[in-house]
C-alpha cells in the first residue's frame, strides 16, 4: 500500500511504525550563497527544489518515498568573500547530515539519499554518509544532479571542466525555474583563473591527482565561472527533465537494494 504522502513532515508519528521496510529517505541539501551579479543567492535552493519536484512526477505511487525537510544552508567557505553568502562549518555541516540521517534511522528507515545541489558539500557529505553507514547501519548515499550528465547534444567540454559555478547551466535552470529572479542584463562570460593557470602549469588538474583549493575570487573576482551568456530557458528545461529522470531512477533502484546482503557484519575469519 501506498504511503500517504511523499513527505516525512506531513506523517503522524505512529504512520512511521508502518513505512514499507524499503521505504527510501531523501533529504535535499543546497546552499545559499553568491551566484555572480545575474544570479541571487538562493540559486542552489532553486535548482534542488525544481529537480526535486520534477523527479517526483517520475517516481511510480508504489514506490515508498519520503522527502525529508529541505536543507537551504550548507558548507559555503569558498564563497566568503561575498556578502549574503550564509555558511555552517564543517564540522556544523556533518553535524547536520549525520543528525539527520540518525534520526531517519531511529524511525526505522535504512536507505538515505542526500540529494545535493552544491559542490561545496560534496567532500564532507562523502564523510557524512560513510559514517552514517558505520554508525548507524543503513544504506546512505550521496547524490549530486550535477555529475549525473548531460542531455545528449548539450555537452561543452569547457563549460563541463571550468564553468562550475553561475555559468551556463545553473543560469540555463534559473531561467526555466525562476526566470524573474535573473538580471539578463548582468550575464557575461565567466572565464576562469584555473584555466590560465592549467596552461601554464597543467600538472595541477584533478584528472592527474592534483586538487587546487581556492576562493571564488581566485578564478573569477565577478564571483561567477563559466558563459552565462549561452544559458536559455530551453536549455535550462532539457537539464531539469534530464537530471530528474536520473534521480528518480536512483530512487527506484536505492529501493531495490538487497540491505541484508549489502550491510553485513563483521566477517568471519578465514
Amino acid at each position: 500500500m501506498p504511503i500517504r504522502t511523499r513527505f516525512w513532515a506531513e506523517l503522524r508519528w505512529p504512520e512511521f511504525r508502518d513505512l514499507p521496510e524499503n521505504t527510501v529517505a531523501v533529504l535535499p541539501i543546497a546552499a545559499t550563497e553568491q551566484h555572480g551579479p545575474h544570479l541571487p543567492v538562493s540559486t542552489d535552493q532553486t535548482i534542488n527544489a525544481g529537480i526535486l519536484a520534477r523527479s517526483l512526477t517520475h517516481c511510480p505511487p508504489e514506490l515508498p518515498l519520503l522527502v525529508l525537510p529541505h536543507q537551504a544552508v550548507g558548507l559555503s567557505v569558498e564563497h566568503l568573500a561575498f556578502p549574503g553568502t550564509l555558511t555552517l562549518d564543517e564540522e556544523g555541516f556533518l553535524r547536520l547530515v549525520t543528525g539527520i540521517g540518525a534520526s531517519v534511522a531511529r524511525a526505522g528507515v535504512r536507505r538515505l539519499v542526500v540529494m545535493n545541489a552544491h559542490g561545496g558539500n560534496a567532500a564532507m557529505l562523502e564523510v557524512a554518509c560513510r559514517r552514517l553507514r558505520a554508525e548507524n547501519r543503513i544504506l546512505a548515499i550521496g547524490s549530486h544532479w550535477d555529475r549525473m550528465g548531460r542531455p545528449e547534444g548539450s555537452a561543452d567540454p569547457v563549460e563541463a571542466r571550468y564553468g562550475i559555478h553561475a555559468g551556463r547551466d545553473e543560469t540555463a535552470l534559473m531561467l526555466r525555474l525562476s526566470p524573474q529572479d535573473v538580471d539578463r542584463a548582468a550575464m557575461a562570460d565567466f572565464p576562469s583563473a584555473k584555466q590560465r593557470l592549467e596552461d601554464t602549469a597543467p600538472a595541477i588538474a584533478s584528472a592527474l591527482g592534483a586538487s587546487l583549493a581556492w576562493q571564488a575570487q581566485d578564478l573569477n573576482p565577478a564571483g561567477a565561472v563559466g558563459d552565462a551568456t549561452k544559458a536559455t530557458a530551453e536549455l535550462g528545461g532539457a537539464l531539469l527533465d534530464f537530471a530528474a529522470r536520473r534521480m528518480a531512477e536512483l530512487w527506484r533502484q536505492v529501493a531495490a537494494v538487497d540491505l541484508d546482503a549489502w550491510l553485513r557484519d563483521m566477517p568471519e575469519a578465514p
